[in-house]
């Protein structure tokens, strides 16, 4: 009997792919092959995303053209988008299934239940949509497995959900409240992944550091960090982002020398004006966030540093937009993610009067691109023959051939092809830097 093949397409966050992933994982074990993107498949999911309003409408639009490329396929949509406007989704011809968000894990038993009768087509009351759940009984679900994935370092998703209800967020909508995966279920995974050959997994969730809170005993990301620094399950974690007040002294010192933990953290600061914070209902103010990055700098000089933006929130005049720059600008930041304000419906930020012209947005965003480019040079000469581990990744670079290692403070440097070395840990030193900023370096012994 010939195998059915699937095909998922995801949209959004790394949170988002993971959890692709792990559907893929589960499909894989049913027997499914997973196919490519245009080629003819039988089942095919989008995993989609609502983050912004374009990020909606490219999640239909992507919808669209799948049913297009696939006639005959199964249609399955899922994800932050198909939770938040099922009702847009559902207006799309021939989709099978929308899978709301606490039955993700759960898509494979739907598709292998109706790959068992092939005569019965998909049907609308299989899995009963439901709301998000910010009731005390919410509960974390993951899958079963460790979820691989095809990339050298793991992913793992030990948190889901908010509580912090942001201004411009749909994210709490989506997901409902915050909930986390039971200690216990952290260990089996890493060491999981541990024992398929990992080196690094990234800990991440939708706010990663309110793990622990609804568990019983409560519990914390720090707490867990340190059992795991403690245990040595694996050879490195990495945090994949950090609000502003949960980057404790305690949490800085466990990127130490001697522990496991990567000294590279993305912390959200979204702008530098105390009054725009209030009103994106962001619960720290610009000085706070300027003494913890220097705080975190002083103890680890070296350390990756991240930071989100959000760029044109409304009413942002022009000397709040300039606080938000000149703290960057004087602060030890390693790198920017740039993103323009976009009103999104279903948030307060939405119905906020004194919209700010996208063309001032623009603008204002192109600015940031540039300080991020200093910012990122400067980090990198400040790096400049320094002994650096890294993790060599399993594919080369498609450009020029070479392998790429990824840093513990987060560079990626170039190295002269040599299979032997993939999926290792190493040390480097890094030599060149180009004008597009690609660092050249070897392997030291």
């Amino acid at each position: 009997m010939k195998k059915q093949k699937f095909y998922i397409e995801t949209l959004g966050c790394k949170v988002n792919q993971y959890e692709s992933d792990g559907i893929a994982s589960c499909l894989e074990e049913k027997g499914f092959v997973r196919g490519t993107k245009g080629k003819s498949v039988d089942v095919c999911i989008i995993n989609t995303c609502a983050v912004t309003s374009k990020a909606g409408m490219q999640s239909r639009q992507a919808i669209r053209k799948i049913i297009r490329d696939n006639p005959g396929a199964k249609i399955i949509v899922t994800g932050c988008h198909a939770q938040t406007d099922p009702d847009l989704i559902k207006k799309i011809e021939h989709i099978d299934q929308i899978v709301c968000h606490k039955d993700k894990t759960l898509i494979a038993d739907l598709v292998s239940d109706q790959a068992s009768d092939p005569a019965t087509a998909f049907s609308q009351t299989s899995f009963v949509f439901q709301p998000p759940d910010h009731s005390k009984s919410n509960q974390f679900r993951s899958f079963n497995k460790p979820v691989q994935g095809d990339m050298t370092r793991a992913y793992l998703k030990i948190q889901d959900g908010c509580n912090a209800f942001c201004t411009y967020c749909i994210v709490p909508y989506a997901r409902g409240s915050s909930v986390s995966m039971p200690e216990s279920e952290v260990f089996k995974h890493l060491e999981g992944l541990s024992n398929s050959g990992f080196k690094e997994v990234i800990i991440t969730g939708i706010h990663t550091g309110m793990y622990g809170l609804d568990l019983d005993p409560p519990s914390s990301l720090l707490d867990l960090l340190k059992k795991i620094d403690k245990k040595k399950v694996l050879e490195r974690i990495r945090i994949s982002s950090i609000e502003p007040k949960e980057m404790s002294e305690d949490l800085m010192n466990l990127a130490g020398q001697g522990h496991i933990l990567c000294d590279h953290f993305h912390i959200p600061l979204q702008s530098g004006d105390d009054e725009i914070l209030k009103r994106m209902k962001r619960p720290y103010s610009a000085a706070f966030f300027e003494e913890m990055v220097h705080k975190l700098h002083e103890k680890l000089p070296f350390a990756g540093i991240g930071v989100d933006t959000l760029i044109g929130f409304p009413s942002e005049t022009e000397s709040q937009f300039e606080n938000t720059f000149n703290l960057i600008k004087r602060l030890p930041i390693s790198y920017l993610h740039i993103f323009p304000f976009s009103a999104r419906k279903g948030t307060p930020a939405y119905h906020f009067a004194d919209k700010i012209d996208p063309e001032v947005i623009r603008e204002r965003c192109m600015r940031m691109r540039d300080l991020d480019k200093e910012k990122r040079f400067a980090f990198i000469q400040a790096n400049r023959g320094r002994k650096l581990q890294g993790l060599v990744q399993k594919t080369c670079d498609k450009k020029t051939g070479f392998l790429t290692a990824v840093t513990a403070n987060y560079l990626t440097v170039q190295l002269e092809k040599n299979d032997s070395l993939k999926g290792k840990l190493v040390d480097l030193i890094y030599e060149q830097c180009d004008s597009d900023m690609n660092l050249i370096g070897q392997v030291i012994e």
